[in-house]
């Protein structure tokens, strides 16, 4: 893939834990959640990922309303 921008990072994850692996994947987002992505207003401080049946499900991402 070309050279994509990250938008945003869970810094705090990398600090408290030892990332052993890490994964790349796509994101599923609506209309509001994807604006207040694109504006930069997303916070993963406290958010985790979950594989349930074979999927990741992203828990505590808190997207930012903007106007």
């Amino acid at each position: 893939m070309a050279n994509m921008k990250t938008i945003a990072q869970n810094k705090k994850a990398r600090h408290d834990y030892f990332v052993e692996e890490t994964y790349e994947a796509g994101i599923e987002l609506c209309g509001t959640e994807v604006k207040s992505l694109r504006a930069g207003r997303v916070n993963l401080k406290d958010s985790w990922c979950s594989i349930i049946d074979g999927e990741i499900f992203a828990t505590e991402c808190t997207f930012l309303l903007t106007n």
